[in-house]
C-alpha cells in the first residue's frame, strides 16, 4: 500500500506529539515539515528523519509530494493557514480549536468544498476508542437517556501575558484553549443547547481565565462545565443518564479508561492507546483520503461549525473579543 505523505506545518510542542503518533503507522510517512525559520525546521526534521525541512509554511504547503499537512500553530492562524493549504491543492488536518470563530471556519469550509479537498477538525478525544465506546454504550441505551453532564478542565498557570494562553492576539484565554473539550463533550452527546449561562473572570491581559458554563436543553437536560487556568480542578467527566452514568477520571477529554456506574453495580472499560493519543485522528484522515473522502462522519464539518458556534456565544455574553476579529 502506498504510504499517505505527510507534511507538518509548525515544530510547536503539540507538533512534537503529532509526529510520534503517527511514525509508527506503516500507511504513513512524514516527509516535510514547515517552519519560520530554517534552523527549528532542520531540528525538528532531524529529531524524526525527516528528509524535507522548509523555512515558510508557504514553501512547505506548495511541496507537490505532499497528500495531507497537520497545521499545528496557534489558534489565531490557523485560519491563514488553512486557506493557504487548501488553495495549494492539499488536504488538511488543523489542530484546535479549528478557527478563532464560526466566520473564519465556515469561509475555510466552503474554501474546501469549493476545491473538494479533505480538511478535518483534529480535536483528538473524538476518534479515541474509549470515547467511541462511550458514544456507543450511550446509543445503546446502557445508562438511559442523559440528563446530566459535568465536566471541568482547569489547570493553574502563571499569568505570563506573552503566553498564548493569556495573549489576546493568540486567541489566549480558558475558553478556545481549555474549554472547547467540555464544550465539545455537551455538544457531542446532547447536541446543540437551546440557551446558554455563562460567567467568566477576566485576567489582567483581557482574556478568560476562569469560567462557569451551563448549557440548557430543551428536555431539560443540562451541561454544567467549569474551566480555569487558575486552578488544578480534578479534570474528570461524567454523563449522568436515567438509568445510570459514565464517570470518566482524571485526564477525560484523553482518557483509556473509564466505568458505567448502573443499580447493577460498576464495570470497568480498559482501551490502551497504541501509539498515543493523535495515533487515531491521523488514521482517520488517512482512511477518508484512501476513500476519496472530504469529511469525517467522526467529525464533520457540522460537527465542527456547531462547536465553533457555541464557542461565539459563550464569548459573546463575556464581551471578549480578539484582535484580529
Amino acid at each position: 500500500m502506498k504510504p499517505i505523505r505527510w507534511g507538518i506545518l509548525s515544530t510547536a510542542n503539540i507538533a512534537h506529539a503529532f509526529v510520534e503518533g503517527v511514525l509508527p503507522l506503516e500507511d504513513a510517512e512524514v516527509v516535510a515539515v514547515g517552519s519560520r525559520a530554517q534552523a527549528t525546521a532542520d531540528e525538528f526534521a532531524d529529531q524524526y528523519d525527516i528528509p524535507r525541512r522548509y523555512a515558510s509554511y508557504q514553501a512547505l504547503a506548495d511541496d507537490p509530494d505532499i497528500d495531507v499537512i497537520y497545521i499545528a500553530t496557534p489558534h489565531v492562524y490557523h485560519y491563514e493557514n488553512s486557506l493557504m493549504c487548501l488553495y495549494a491543492g492539499k488536504a488538511v488536518l488543523c489542530e484546535k480549536p479549528f478557527a478563532i470563530n464560526v466566520t473564519e471556519a465556515q469561509t475555510v469550509l466552503d474554501l474546501a468544498k469549493e476545491k473538494n479537498l479533505f480538511i478535518m477538525d483534529a480535536i483528538w478525544t473524538r476518534f479515541q476508542p474509549a470515547f467511541r465506546k462511550i458514544q456507543s454504550l450511550i446509543m445503546d441505551d446502557v445508562i438511559g437517556e442523559v440528563r446530566l453532564i459535568i465536566a471541568d478542565f482547569g489547570i493553574n498557570r502563571d499569568p505570563d501575558p506573552v503566553h498564548r494562553l493569556f495573549n489576546p492576539s493568540l486567541g489566549g484565554g480558558a475558553l478556545l484553549d481549555l474549554g472547547l473539550y467540555p464544550v465539545m463533550l455537551a455538544c457531542t452527546i446532547l447536541g446543540r443547547p437551546s440557551a446558554i449561562t455563562s460567567t467568566a473572570h477576566m485576567g489582567e491581559t483581557g482574556v478568560d481565565v476562569q469560567a462557569g458554563i451551563a448549557f440548557h436543553y430543551e428536555k431539560g437536560q443540562i451541561a454544567n462545565l467549569t474551566i480555569s487556568l487558575q486552578a488544578d480542578t480534578p479534570l474528570t467527566a461524567s454523563i449522568v443518564g436515567t438509568k445510570g452514568r459514565i464517570d470518566i477520571p482524571h485526564g477525560w477529554w484523553f482518557a483509556e479508561h473509564f466505568s458505567v456506574v448502573t443499580p447493577d453495580g460498576k464495570e470497568d472499560y480498559e482501551f490502551p492507546f497504541e501509539h498515543n493519543g493523535y495515533t487515531y485522528e491521523a488514521e482517520e484522515t488517512m482512511r477518508c483520503l484512501r476513500e476519496g473522502a472530504v469529511e469525517s462522519p467522526i467529525m464533520s464539518h457540522d460537527d465542527t461549525l456547531l462547536i465553533m458556534h457555541t464557542l461565539d456565544s459563550i464569548r459573546k455574553q463575556w464581551g471578549l473579543v480578539y484582535p484580529t476579529e
